[in-house]
């Protein structure tokens, strides 16, 4: 058996990471695993040596040639790979691969990552999606949005946790705020920095990193300027060992709009990092954070709700005590090995 992974590129960002767990947990069974990239040759994640990495295109930009080469490319490589499994994490993957299959009968996985309300793929989508064999989603919540003969594919599964990742530190936290993610509207990381303006006034000594790249960084950067906090603000860029450099943060922000589930902000609670996110659609983090228990909630696009929490984090130290050992705990409850035995089942296959 072979498990095809269909993704644009495995540049970073969350859905990345969690393919390269994936395919390395597969990999240690002794399953034939390729991650097919279509748009782009970039790895930034360590993977198992037995792993194949095959980019069939780059990005086409809208271009149908390099969209046809894609086609043929992809359908190539499942005849030559016939009975393989094929995991699509994207919404064009899909639809690539439901049209490259046709008539080669691959069994196929679609991983939803995010809204589906989202996007402007809808009837795409959809036609796509009706030829998998099971629709993963993150949150029940996630499956209601899809049209109905659509929800009956659908099946929850939450994503893995590294146990691999730091171990949560003892003692005193850094005078930190923290921020992993892209520097994309989704992300919404400009009310993070509105919501930072309001919180340093009072707690001067925190500093805000910001670990990602995207097409907002440059505007991002003038808005630190306009409300006086450029000195206040580190911009890291991409870094693939981001989680080796906060694992001492004093709090992870995780401001998007809306949001599957972020994988970056498991890992923070998994490293005990005392962690905030807005309760965005489709209800990921509300799934993961008891607000007050293990992390905290506020409202979208709320920017005084948000440096409110964040006030309230670093004056209290027993709350973030509370939220950092409570939110730990969920490195044991979602290890790789059982969410591999879990899109594995979805598929027909057995673990």
């Amino acid at each position: 058996m072979r498990i095809i992974f269909v993704i644009p590129n495995m540049t970073g960002g969350g859905t990345e990471r969690v393919i390269s767990l994936l395919a390395n947990e597969y990999r240690r069974r002794g399953i034939g695993v390729t991650i097919l990239m279509f748009a782009g040759e970039e790895c930034a994640y360590r993977l198992d040596p037995g792993v194949e990495l095959l980019c069939v295109s780059p990005q086409s930009y809208g271009d149908i040639r390099v969209q046809w080469k894609r086609l043929c490319r992809m359908r190539k490589y499942f005849r030559e790979n016939r009975g393989s499994l094929i995991y699509s994490f994207s919404v064009m993957g899909t639809v690539f691969s439901a049209i490259a299959d046709i008539g080669l009968h691959c069994p196929m996985l679609v991983s939803e990552r995010n809204d589906p309300r989202r996007g402007r793929q809808g009837p795409m989508r959809d036609l796509a999606y009706a030829r998998a064999v099971k629709i993963a989603v993150q949150t029940r919540e996630c499956a209601g949005y899809f049209p109905r003969f659509l929800q009956k594919k659908t099946v929850v599964i939450p994503n893995p946790v590294d146990l691999e990742l730091p171990e949560p530190v003892e003692g005193e936290r850094e005078k930190t705020v923290v921020f992993v993610g892209r520097l994309h509207r989704q992300k919404n990381p400009a009310l993070l920095l509105e919501a930072f303006a309001i919180f340093v006034e009072k707690f001067p000594q925190y500093m805000l990193h910001i670990y990602g790249e995207g097409e907002l960084k440059t505007q991002l950067i003038k808005k630190t300027e306009n409300l006086s906090i450029s000195s206040r603000v580190v911009w890291h860029g991409f870094c693939p060992d981001a989680r080796n450099k906060i694992v001492k943060a004093g709090m992870y922000i995780l401001s998007s709009d809306f949001e599957g589930i972020s994988n970056s902000m498991l890992e923070a609670m998994a490293m005990g990092i005392p962690v905030i996110s807005t309760d965005c659609p489709i209800g990921g983090s509300a799934t993961y954070i008891r607000d007050g228990e293990n992390g905290l909630l506020v409202p979208v696009g709320d920017k005084d709700r948000l440096a409110q929490a964040m006030l309230q984090l670093a004056s209290d130290s027993e709350l973030a005590t509370r939220i950092s050992a409570n939110g730990a705990k969920i490195r044991e409850q979602y290890p790789v090995e059982v969410i591999a035995d879990k899109l594995l089942e979805a598929a027909g296959h057995r673990g």
